[in-house]
């Protein structure tokens, strides 16, 4: 498996000239889905429905989202719920935890095992590097594109 493919408007705004990418490829701008983003499902926990008001209005400005990636955003939101759950939990109880054994006879016995969160936490960021890199939302995309922007100050490059 190789990396995946950004969105062709990412790759237009990281671009060397007018439809071309960063190699200057010429970029297919793909199909023409209406940049309408969609609204969040009513069933998002708190967590999510915070991450979703925090990032879906630049992903809007920036015309990455569209309706049909509503199950998508979604799932990243989650993500990023179960993330900073899971995270608030190690932060509370430590990286280890003192599990109690209740013997037959009566007596008990202490073990210190690893805290589940700490797997869960580092699950959850592994799914969210994925789900930042479709949406753009990585800091290596982040730099590209403000390399990519355009603020309307500066001449073409005569380079490209």
């Amino acid at each position: 498996m190789g990396r995946t493919a950004q969105p062709a408007t990412l790759k237009l705004l990281t671009g060397r000239a007018d439809g071309r990418d960063s190699g200057g490829r010429k970029v297919n701008p793909g199909p023409a889905f209406r940049r309408i983003p969609p609204k969040p499902p009513t069933w998002l926990s708190p967590e999510a429905k915070a991450e979703w008001r925090r990032v879906a209005p630049g992903l809007a400005r920036l015309d990455l989202l569209k309706e049909e990636d509503r199950a998508m955003l979604a799932a990243y939101c989650e993500t990023w719920s179960v993330f900073v759950t899971a995270t608030r939990d190690v932060t509370a109880k430590g990286l280890t935890l003192t599990q109690t054994t209740c013997r037959a006879d009566g007596s008990t016995s202490e073990r210190t095992v690893a805290n589940p969160s700490v797997a869960i936490a580092r699950n959850a960021g592994r799914e969210l590097r994925g789900f930042a890199a479709q949406f753009g939302l990585s800091p290596s995309t982040e730099q590209a594109l403000s390399r990519g922007a355009d603020d309307g100050d500066e001449d073409d490059n005569p380079f490209a």
